[in-house]
């Protein structure tokens, strides 16, 4: 057996077992595919998929043991290929990190300004997407690393660790009638139509919860995945809008204001979330340190290992 047979095996499962289009991903022919995990099958002495004729259906029930091994296998290759960039390399190399819009606009900026004067030979990209999109970047080897409030602390294949808290906020045009309120009660907001976050992102989970323990139906006129388009329609008096508190600045948005609402939706935790098993190179880790300074290298490592007892902010 050999990694390119294990390879056509992890392929042909995320080309939901199309051989054709398992081949074209590797730049491979699709009879060599065939024959290759043909022979695999043979050597191991069982089947790894069930067949209709000459194409592939599904995992038989040893097959998926066999491609959990052949997972950890080729990831190790991986790990192995990235110690040996990483020593030959301490300074330079590809990172890429998966998030969401509000991370990205917000959250983000100050961080990669500091680690690009210290790394400048390092490329960078931002991918961006729903916290389900971003967990499976990574779980893929399509990213490094994750930040997301959401999705990403609770799969099992990721390490997981919280980067900052935050609280949501309400924005509101200049002469709202809220701003003239001591203390904004749910109540109030439910009497107004509601620009806020679509249901994966963000925080809007909490939003609905607390409003569905009050027993009270808010109008959201308007959903979105980018606190940008809620803020804009809040202007154009749609409606008031519930942004992540670190989405709203008074010095930048000049033609709004906000209100703090964690005493109505609680308090958020964004998260940094890396492959289990994954080979971190020392700029990962510096990276991690700047974004969340509570998140030093050895505990990052305690993590990966899984000699870590959970940490909180």
């Amino acid at each position: 057996m050999n990694l390119h047979q294990f390879r056509f095996v992890r392929e042909a499962v995320r080309q939901n077992f199309n051989l054709t289009e398992a081949a074209k991903a590797l730049y491979t022919s699709q009879p060599g595919v065939s024959k290759a995990i043909i022979e695999l099958e043979e050597e191991l002495g069982v089947d790894i998929f069930t067949r209709h004729g000459k194409r592939i259906r599904s995992l038989t029930e040893p097959g998926r043991r066999i491609l959990t091994s052949v997972e950890k296998i080729l990831q190790e290759v991986e790990s192995l290929k990235r110690v040996g960039k990483d020593y030959a390399a301490q300074d330079q190399g590809n990172f890429t990190i998966a998030t969401t819009h509000t991370q990205a606009r917000y959250a983000l900026p100050r961080v990669i300004g500091e680690f690009t004067k210290r790394y400048p030979k390092v490329r960078l990209s931002i991918q961006q997407g729903n916290p389900a999109q971003i967990a499976d970047m990574v779980l893929h080897d399509q990213a490094d690393l994750a930040i997301a409030t959401e999705g990403i602390s609770s799969d099992k294949n990721l390490v997981s660790l919280p980067g900052y808290q935050w609280q949501h906020t309400i924005v509101t045009p200049p002469d709202h009638p809220l701003l003239e309120k001591p203390h904004v009660a749910l109540e109030d907001l439910a009497a107004y139509p509601i620009i806020t976050y679509d249901a994966n992102f963000a925080g809007r989970p909490k939003i609905d919860k607390a409003f569905e323990l009050r027993q009270l139906q808010p109008d959201v006129v308007l959903e979105a995945i980018d606190a940008d388009v809620i803020k804009t329609y809040v202007e154009i008096g749609l409606g008031i809008g519930i942004v992540a508190g670190v989405a709203f600045d008074p010095e930048r948005d000049r033609n709004l204001r906000g209100i703090p609402a964690g005493h109505l939706f609680g308090t958020n935790v964004t998260h940094l979330a890396v492959k289990q098993g994954a080979y971190l190179r020392g700029f990962v880790y510096t990276f991690i340190e700047l974004f969340s300074p509570t998140l030093n290298r050895k505990l990052v490592e305690q993590a990966m290992s899984g000699d870590f007892e959970a940490y909180e902010l």
